[in-house]
């Protein structure tokens, strides 16, 4: 279907004349840039209060939702996106404060090390530190870690799927956000959606680029979870998989919600038509944005019931 003219005011913001791609700037500049997003999710709302600590040596900021009572509160592990190049706390802010405040979770924002000065497997080696750091320490901080769920956007939906198939048995539920799951980029949807709508197909050969470095394994299941063996995903928690109709990623997402069920994970899986990539993250303009965030609310609520 045509683009939702709500997304469609979004990229008429960021393509105008004179705004730079994100990829065609400098590392920092590109951050720079990326965290001045954080406008498009709205304003911040309220939660009981937050936390900023390093888990194993991991910035990571703990939020809390308000009204909470006495009793252990699940918890998310939230990984930002970005390409593995952007994303930071305070970038992701009012995105994570959303989630805290919608799913009632002591929700960990974690501020995993960025390429290019810190390649592949950089990141994966931060999100499995703080997710095991989380599952040793949270009760410390009211957090119940028999009910974790991991979850992000983007790369961060890409760290998401790692921990699933990795970290057999840690959460009840993975939540993953258009993820980029084949940095062999030999889908369909990467060509379908090359150009138009906001994350390009250049924009990918640059952050797989930048992330991998000199490492030249593209079907490392460690950096595209597509390829993960059978064992490893049968161990995976149940899933949700949101994909966006015109996201060069669209294809890959759902090929892995289809190898996820494929191995006898409980996959949901919801495309959102006439959405672009990153529409989680710009509910100040885009009304599918909170639509999702209520689905991944009523899923994160049902898996830690």
């Amino acid at each position: 279907m045509p683009i939702d003219p709500s997304a469609q005011a979004v990229l008429d913001i960021l393509t105008a004349p004179g705004v730079p791609p994100l990829d065609e700037l400098p590392p920092a500049e590109a951050r720079q840039a990326y965290d001045g997003l954080a406008a498009f999710a709205g304003e911040p709302v309220a939660v009981a209060r937050t936390l900023d600590l390093e888990a194993d040596g991991v910035p990571v900021r703990l939020y809390w939702p308000q009204g909470a009572g006495d009793e252990p509160l699940p918890v998310v592990v939230w990984n930002h996106g970005g390409g593995f190049v952007m994303g930071s706390l305070d970038g992701y802010d009012a995105v994570v404060r959303a989630l805290c405040a919608a799913t009632g979770c002591l929700v960990v924002s974690v501020d995993y090390r960025l390429a290019p000065e810190h390649p592949f497997p950089a990141q994966v080696d931060d999100a499995q530190a703080v997710a095991r750091w989380v599952h040793a320490h949270i009760a410390e901080h009211g957090g119940d870690p028999d009910r974790m769920v991991a979850a992000g956007d983007s790369a961060g939906g890409t760290l998401s799927a790692v921990l699933g198939h990795q970290l057999h048995g840690m959460f009840r539920l993975q939540v993953l956000l258009y993820p980029m799951t084949d940095l062999t980029m030999s889908q369909p949807s990467i060509e379908e959606n090359a150009e138009r709508y906001l994350l390009t197909r250049n924009a990918c050969n640059y952050f797989r680029a930048q992330y991998l470095g000199d490492y030249g394994d593209l079907k490392d299941p460690l950096a595209s979870p597509l390829f993960a063996d059978d064992t490893q995903l049968a161990g995976a928690p149940p899933a949700l998989v949101v994909t966006a109709e015109l996201d060069p990623l669209r294809d890959e997402g759902e090929a892995y919600a289809a190898r996820l069920c494929e191995a006898g994970v409980p996959v949901e899986h919801v495309r959102f038509d006439g959405m672009i990539h990153a529409f989680f993250t710009l509910g100040a303009m885009v009304p599918a944005a909170h639509e999702a965030l209520d689905l991944v609310a009523a899923a994160v609520r049902r898996a830690t019931a």
